[in-house]
């Protein structure tokens, strides 16, 4: 035996012989155990899946293998053995209770974030392709037309084809004055149309807001097109003004451009040489059989009209066609008129515009011939001999340079009040204008313009 320190004091015989008994009578209970242990190892689930009422279960193992009435003092005497017995009564009782699984947060978190993911996906992937998406539905779709829901809201215009027109040149029209919605709707349909189409020139009563295909069954209906009807858009130089009234009614040409020539009778201005500003832009009809001259008359009395319902003096026709015909050559929405109205006036003022030079592109292409430009060469623009070069010869244009409608003779007679010095229209096809002060700011302005002129070369 080992020593025994003085704390520890020697056992007495009836200790050691009270210790011997209870080994040998746990030597004869280890089998018993070793099995019980045996079978606790079989049955006994993972610790993992022991459900949170396991406690409750244990309580009540234990009341069961106890019987009512027992002595206390075996349960502390016995306290090793009937641990043992308990444990594996009671691990069998879970043995045979199924399994529970714990609720876990996580699993939710978990789909709430794979669904966040899947949405930002959904929606990114829609923005990405939105764009090439919206060009299969539009080649699907085809070109932009009008829905005969929109044609029923349509009103009634008079449009003019003109001798020598093609089919770019009519659907431009068209598109112009609102009777087709886009270019490639008309034009798609006119392409596939066998035999090719041939129109007569003259005036047409159609509608805006038509359905491709039905305009150009219009166009081809011999009922649609209006004998002495003309049509003048605002702005057209006097010699379109003859070839339009021709091609509309049964006058010849040539009859046109002699009565035109007499100029001293159709009492205008003593400093008119031509006709040019006093054919007033609207829609005529005639009657069969009216003269060249009558035809011209009807139109220069009908400009005189709309000089004295805005208020102009006759000894001021003159000064204000001259200047409205300049303004309408120039401005582009409606807005623009009378600012482009003050940019001229300004450069009259010595004070602000030392040069007095207009340097406006429309009157250079007007006495080069080109009445349907307003873009000009720098050769053309140093000109001298030509009188309506207002790059080289200072002060108003010399004489009209189109015939002006209501809206360009209201501007030349009421400038909105601005610093402008500069203007450049930046877009021939929305006519968006950008007027300017200093030099700066119109170089600027004229890049815009270059960039977008190299992009549409068909305006050049």
């Amino acid at each position: 035996m080992p020593s025994s320190t003085p704390e520890e004091p020697l056992p007495s015989r009836r200790q050691l012989r009270a210790q011997q008994a209870a080994a040998e009578q746990a030597a004869a209970q280890q089998p018993a155990t070793e099995q019980a242990a045996a079978g606790e190892i079989q049955a006994v689930p993972p610790r993992a899946a022991v459900a949170p009422e396991a406690p409750l279960l244990s309580r009540l193992s234990r009341e069961a293998v106890v019987p009512a009435g027992a002595a206390t003092d075996f349960l502390t005497a016995n306290e090793s053995n009937d641990s043992g017995r308990d444990r594996a009564k009671r691990r069998s009782l879970l043995a045979d209770e199924p399994p529970r699984e714990k609720r876990s947060h996580k699993g939710a978190w978990g789909c709430l974030i794979v669904f966040v993911v899947l949405a930002a996906l959904v929606v990114g992937a829609y923005l990405f392709l939105q764009g090439p998406i919206s060009q299969i539905i539009a080649a699907t779709q085809g070109p932009a037309d009008f829905t005969a829901e929109e044609a029923a809201t349509g009103k009634d215009i008079i449009v003019m084809i003109h001798d020598g027109d093609g089919g770019s040149e009519i659907t431009n029209t068209l598109v112009d004055q609102g009777v087709v919605k886009s270019f490639d709707a008309f034009y798609a349909i006119l392409l596939q149309t066998k035999p090719e189409p041939v129109f007569q020139p003259g005036a047409y009563q159609l509608k805006t807001k038509m359905v491709a295909s039905t305009a150009l069954d219009a166009l081809l209906d011999d009922g649609t097109r209006l004998s002495e009807t003309v049509v003048v858009p605002e702005g057209t130089a006097t010699v379109d003004v003859l070839q339009s009234i021709s091609e509309g009614t049964d006058i010849p040409l040539a009859d046109l451009q002699a009565a035109a020539a007499n100029v001293a009778s159709f009492g205008l201005p003593p400093e008119a040489t031509t006709l040019e500003g006093f054919l007033f832009p609207a829609t005529y009809t005639f009657s069969p059989g009216d003269t060249a001259q009558v035809a011209l008359q009807a139109m220069v009395n009908r400009q005189f009209e709309a000089l004295d319902t805005a208020g102009v003096a006759v000894a001021d026709r003159w000064s204000t066609i001259v200047f409205a015909s300049l303004i309408q050559r120039e401005a582009g929405l409606r807005d623009d008129y009378y600012k482009v109205s003050r940019v001229f006036l300004n450069r009259l003022d010595p004070t602000q515009w030392e040069s007095g030079l207009l340097q406006s592109d429309a009157t250079v292409a007007y006495g080069t011939g080109n009445t349907h430009l307003v873009t000009t060469t720098n050769a053309e623009r140093a000109d001298a001999g030509n009188l309506y070069n207002t790059y080289v010869h200072p002060g108003m244009v010399v004489g009209p340079i189109s015939n002006p409608g209501d809206l360009a003779i209201d501007a030349a007679l009421h400038p909105v009040d601005g610093p402008w010095l500069f203007f450049v229209t930046v877009n021939l096809d929305t006519g968006e204008t950008v007027f300017s002060t200093t030099v700066a700011e119109h170089d600027a302005a004229v890049v815009v313009w270059q960039n977008w002129m190299r992009e549409h070369p068909e305006y050049g």
